[in-house]
């Protein structure tokens, strides 16, 4: 390996730590939205996406720069491979935090309706589960890579509980249903935050012990065992 492909990688690693703090404060601030229906906070989250994407791009360009350069093998390109596919999850949970608050634009224009849902307990798992696989990528940490991925059934049965709920709501409510479905939404967006960063504790499992791990954790019977994992 020679000096100057090893400071290629450090060059990518930290780069891939920036854009990763980038989607993380994203993901607050769509949920600080939520929670104050503050829709000049929810525009600023949409309106820094460009941003993101623009990180995105660069950073597989870069990825694939370090392939054509140097040919790694082994380790070395098993460590681009797990990059381009987390730099990709990272990009979709800015989208998903976009999605988020164009929800909250919506709440904003109109009356709030009383329902019996709290997105703080799955927001903060979600933000955890976020913060816990980038901590892993960089700390190289299969352990707290696994138990990621097992918290991911938590966030999937709050989404369920909040389904429940919310369906109650439309029956009782039936002429807010617009909104009701607009609030659902966030939990929806939140599960699949959750999985994108199970994702990257999968992609950080291939990466230190050079096997695909993503298929252990799927479950039996979910519609999206076969998509974006």
């Amino acid at each position: 390996m020679t000096i100057r492909f090893q400071t290629q990688l450090d060059k990518l690693k930290r780069r891939m730590l920036t854009v990763g703090a980038m989607v993380e404060e994203r993901v607050r601030m769509a949920l600080r939205a939520v929670e104050e229906r503050d829709a000049e906070l929810a525009l600023k989250v949409i309106e820094s996406d460009k941003e993101i994407d623009h990180n995105e791009v660069e950073v597989e360009e870069e990825c694939l720069k370090i392939l054509a350069l140097y040919q790694p093998v082994a380790v070395d390109l098993r460590f681009l491979t797990a990059v381009i596919k987390i730099n990709n999850d990272l990009e979709r949970i800015g989208d998903e935090a976009v999605n988020i608050a164009e929800r909250v634009v919506f709440f904003a224009k109109q009356p709030p309706v009383p329902v019996p849902v709290d997105y703080s307990e799955m927001g903060e798992k979600t933000q955890a589960m976020l913060k816990s696989s980038l901590d892993s990528l960089v700390n190289m940490d299969v352990d707290l890579a696994y138990k990621i991925c097992l918290k991911d059934d938590e966030v999937d049965d709050m989404n369920r509980d909040i389904f429940e709920k919310i369906t109650e709501s439309i029956k009782s409510q039936p002429d807010r249903t617009d909104y009701l479905i607009h609030l659902l939404s966030v939990s929806r967006h939140l599960e699949r935050i959750a999985d994108h960063a199970t994702n990257i504790a999968e992609e950080v499992i291939y990466l230190i012990e050079g096997e695909i791990s993503r298929h252990l954790f799927k479950k039996e019977g979910d519609p999206d065992a076969t998509s974006d994992s």
